[in-house]
């Protein structure tokens, strides 16, 4: 799938990269990572210009997100069908919500780059948990800073390896989510074993 999406952006450029992001932000299956890698090699090649990758990429990623964010607040018959069609979507909105609940705009934050994979949910949840709008869109903003231009330098530096490299982001993403789940139970558990001995 994601050769699909090198040639899509090889043959649309710009175009690809934007509504890749957006809908991304959306819980849209699609290879985002790979696509940022690929718009960042394409501007090193000299195919694509690189400020305009990164600033597509930002724009649609932020919009995405916001949409996310009034999609949850809006909430409704929409977002109970979204999870309604499947349990795993429901699982990913509880723990969205848990991390919106504990961590607030810090939790959107890290959900945009270091748990990329639950920062759809995590809009949806701050939407619908009544986030206020400004803290989640500053927090948005500077997480979304890092992801793409993670991804889109790691492209422009990297992209003569452009596979490999796609499935090294794509094994380090998954652990890194991991570990980004696994510190926040830890710090969440400790905190819970210190408001018990309070009590």
């Amino acid at each position: 799938m994601t050769d699909l999406f090198f040639g899509l952006v090889a043959t649309w450029g710009l175009i690809i990269i934007g509504l890749s992001a957006y809908f991304s932000c959306l819980a849209v299956p699609v290879p985002t990572f790979a696509v940022m890698l690929a718009g960042g090699a394409f501007a090193a090649a000299g195919d694509l210009i690189l400020w305009q990758v990164v600033c597509v990429a930002y724009l649609a990623a932020v919009a995405g997100d916001q949409t996310g964010f009034q999609l949850g607040r809006m909430g409704g018959r929409w977002l109970d069908a979204q999870l309604a069609t499947r349990p795993s979507r429901a699982a990913l909105f509880a723990r969205a919500a848990d991390v919106v609940d504990r961590w607030g705009g810090i939790g959107v934050f890290f959900s945009t780059w270091a748990a990329a994979p639950l920062g759809p949910w995590v809009n949806f949840a701050a939407g619908a948990a009544r986030l206020n709008r400004w803290r989640f869109t500053l927090w948005d903003a500077a997480g979304e800073a890092i992801w793409v231009s993670g991804y889109v330098s790691l492209g422009f530096l990297f992209g003569t390896r452009l596979d490999a490299l796609t499935d090294l982001v794509a094994s380090w993403g998954g652990f890194a989510t991991a570990a980004c789940v696994a510190l926040a139970a830890g710090i969440g558990l400790l905190r819970h074993g210190r408001h018990r001995k309070e009590h």
